[in-house]
């Protein structure tokens, strides 16, 4: 793999055929800047075109997987792909980014340790495999106060009766109860967890990519089948329309107050 130097990720090569991509911002709880995309997807099609890649790990650098998306940064504006304006304009481009991943031709792993919140749980989604700590943390909070997620994986990946808890309650699971639901493929003690998705990866790799791509294609035809693809470009326009609620107005025009009056007071 050739050497490239990024700001918001770290990428090594663990084991022959295997790279591995650590979001790099522990300070932040890894979260989803603009940049971080770009630099993850980047990272990505580099590895989709490298003879010497044949699946890649992704995990979190510190304490966690990821918090999610970086509220605090320019994330509105610092996109990694285009998207039509308009009511859901957000949504729709991030969960075209997450499609993005699918269509690799080579093998994605997350590698979930901590917490996975919000943003991060649509990157542990897009991966084509996910293992977890037995007391990791996945959750998607912010259905309890502004929208639901901008990639509406849930009722494909754990089933109607699952989903609908997740998502009208907004809280959390443990690694243990995600391996449970399907949410992931299995959970690990901490300590385990590394070693036990880097020899997983290893027997991913022992595939050649040219047939590779065509089992992991096989799968997402068949979710694409199933219907998952049209059901999360739906759940943009209703991420859109929860936006109008009453509630959510509510809640963002009293946020917007408390950052003002931060701004505005003398010695802030």
């Amino acid at each position: 793999m050739s050497a490239v130097e990024y700001d918001t990720i770290v990428v090594d090569t663990p084991a022959e055929f295997v790279a591995r991509i650590t979001l790099n911002r522990p300070e932040k709880r890894n979260a989803i800047s603009g940049e971080l995309r770009a630099e993850l997807f980047d990272a990505l099609h580099c590895h989709d075109d490298d003879a010497s890649v044949r699946v890649t790990i992704v995990r979190g650098a510190g304490k966690c997987f990821s918090s999610g998306y970086d509220l605090g940064s320019s994330l509105w504006e610092d996109k990694p792909a285009w998207s039509a304006s308009g009511d859901g304009k957000w949504s729709r481009h991030a969960s075209d980014s997450w499609f993005g991943m699918w269509d690799l031709a080579k093998p994605v792993i997350a590698q979930v340790h901590g917490y996975a919140l919000a943003g991060g749980t649509e990157l542990m989604a897009a991966c084509d495999l996910a293992y977890c700590a037995v007391d990791a943390q996945i959750g998607y909070p912010v259905t309890r106060v502004l929208s639901p997620p901008d990639m509406q994986f849930h009722p494909y990946f754990v089933g109607i009766r699952h989903s609908m808890e997740l998502l009208l309650t907004g809280d959390s699971i443990s690694g243990d109860e995600a391996a449970r639901m399907g949410l992931v493929n299995r959970a690990y003690p901490g300590d385990e967890l590394e070693a036990s998705v880097l020899d997983i990866a290893v027997r991913v790799a022992r595939t050649a990519s040219d047939l590779q791509q065509i089992n992991k294609r096989s799968v997402h035809r068949a979710m694409e089948i199933m219907g998952i693809r049209a059901a999360i470009r739906a759940g943009s326009e209703l991420q859109a329309l929860a936006g109008h609620q009453a509630s959510v107005r509510d809640r963002m025009t009293t946020a917007l107050s408390s950052v003002k009056g931060a701004v505005d007071k003398p010695g802030s």
